[in-house]
């Protein structure tokens, strides 16, 4: 295919703008890269307020509840304390004393517990401080008033708690003051804990429902980006399509987003404006062909009849001129002399040239006009109607004709007749000094048969090969071969017009004589 007859690449599409620039896959990494954000943010978050809801409970039931707890347990061994003192001061018995001992072990330990908690105590110091104060309090108490009370039994006896209960209310109100006093920092740490989990709780219960929402509104935006940037273009341009397949030719092909099928749109477009041109290209060409096939028409008629007038008008002056003159000879042949005899000879033979060449521009016009209907044809038919018209050129010759058993093809058996008549007769025609022996051969060559006629005579030289397919073209003056120069142009539109090629084989330089080959289709081409 040549430059000029090659389409042009289409013009590259008009770019999107805006929102419509971005292609598809952009526009979901923009919006996973937002979920992505507001996920990681919701995440640390829950991550956050998981740790500060465990800080709170470890805070509220790991520290300050077992506190309280202690500080419950050393509340009892000092009320114990004080109310088994006094009744070994009023009663004197061994019992009240063991259970004042008794007591003190349980203080010891729930105070010991109390120092294992601090630690991890809220407001440590301050709460260490308290612990302190109700440490000294009690030793206190039990320095001024119990182990008074204890030491004085053997001598005061039952009086022992009724002497020094003035020491004791007074130590043991300081000792209530400071349980009461680090009972309530411990509830206040307790509140404050209690609190401090609830909205640890809440916060993780706004992470999570974060969360929810997050991935809830990335299927809600997968949803919208799908629906916006997919379906929706889609739709429009297939509604363009449709409108285009309907016969709107002129309905443009447009969307604006995403960038993918902008650009998809766009060159679909090209091909649109591209087809449409072409056809309204293709109608105008089409046009002008009906017009040039009218126009054909009226010429073929005119040259029907210019045949006609050309096979009867024409030849009916020359053969009047060629008639009247040979009656002129024998009339007054005595009283003419040689030259006016060889005058008389050349008018003759000019005339009869004239009808002959007549004759064959008429059977060269005729090809593919009237009467040339190709059907199914044994060729053997042909070839044998073509020996009998030469029959007489063949003798006169002592030429031998031999053909391969030809195959059955599709042609016209008249043209097909000519092709034939004019090979064979050329091949007589320029003889060498040999009897003249053709052959006319076949052989299958893919879709059509090759025919060839091969014979002895002088041959052509091969840069002649070309030339003498042309009309009106001779290698030979007409002194010396006889001869209008169409058979050969005649014998090429023959074999054309069957949808064949004609050509000489020079395959073989030196040898003696000429090949003519030529294809022809098969007798089952539809």
């Amino acid at each position: 295919m040549s430059n000029r007859s090659r389409p042009h690449p289409l013009p590259a599409p008009d770019p999107a703008t805006g929102f419509g620039k971005l292609p598809l896959g952009r526009w979901f990494l923009l919006s996973g890269a937002v979920v992505a954000l507001i996920f990681t943010i919701a995440t640390v978050v829950t991550v956050a307020s998981l740790v500060e809801t465990r800080a709170a409970r470890v805070g509220v039931v790991d520290v300050v509840d077992p506190a309280a707890l202690r500080v419950l347990e050393i509340s009892n061994a000092l009320t114990s304390q004080e109310s088994s003192v006094r009744a070994y001061g009023r009663t004197n018995e061994a019992t009240a004393l063991q259970a004042y001992r008794t007591a003190i072990v349980s203080e010891v330990t729930a105070l010991a517990a109390l120092d294992g908690l601090m630690p991890q105590m809220p407001e440590k110091a301050v709460v260490s401080a308290e612990v302190a104060r109700l440490k000294a309090a009690g030793e206190a108490w039990r320095r001024d008033y119990a182990e008074v009370v204890v030491v004085s039994v053997p001598t005061l006896k039952t009086e022992a708690s009724r002497q020094n209960a003035t020491i004791n209310a007074t130590r043991y109100n300081e000792v209530r003051q400071s349980l009461a006093q680090l009972q309530t920092h411990l509830n206040r740490l307790h509140s404050t804990g209690s609190a401090r989990l609830e909205r640890g709780w809440q916060a993780l219960y706004l992470a999570l429902g974060g969360v929810a929402a997050v991935l809830v509104l990335a299927g809600i935006a997968a949803v919208l980006i799908v629906r916006y940037a997919v379906l929706r273009p889609l739709a429009e341009l297939n509604a363009q399509v449709r409108a285009v397949a309907q016969g709107d030719f002129d309905h443009r092909l447009k969307v604006e987003r995403p960038a993918e099928l902008t650009e998809l749109s766009g060159h679909v477009d090209a091909m649109r404006r591209r087809i449409l041109s072409e056809w309204r290209r293709a109608s105008e060409t089409q046009a002008k062909l009906e017009d040039q096939a009218a126009e054909l028409r009226r010429s073929n008629g005119e040259l029907e009849q210019f045949a006609y007038v050309a096979s009867h008008d024409l030849q009916e002056p020359l053969r009047k001129v060629a008639s009247f003159t040979q009656m002129l000879e024998q009339r007054y042949g005595d009283q003419l002399d040689d030259r006016a005899k060889q005058y008389i000879a050349f008018s003759v033979d000019g005339a009869k040239r004239m009808q002959l060449l007549i004759n064959d521009l008429l059977d060269f016009s005729r090809v593919g006009r009237l009467g040339g209907e190709r059907t199914g044809i044994d060729a053997n038919l042909p070839l044998k109607a073509a020996l009998n018209n030469l029959g007489a050129p063949i003798e006169d010759a002592g030429a031998t004709v031999t053909s391969d058993e030809l195959p059955e093809v599709r042609g016209n058996r008249a043209q097909l007749t000519q092709l034939f008549q004019n090979l064979i007769g050329n091949a007589v025609k320029f003889r060498s000094q040999e009897p003249p022996k053709i052959h006319i051969g076949v052989r299958r060559d893919g879709d059509m048969w090759e025919f060839s006629c091969t014979d002895n005579g002088i041959g052509i030289e091969s840069k002649y090969t070309d030339r003498i397919f042309l009309i009106f073209q001779r290698l030979h003056g007409r002194d010396v071969y006889a001869g209008t120069g169409i058979g050969l142009a005649l014998c090429k539109k023959i074999v054309e017009y069957h949808g064949g090629r004609i050509w000489v084989d020079d395959d073989e330089p030196g040898m003696a004589g000429t090949t003519f080959r030529w294809t022809l289709p098969p007798g089952d081409t539809e």
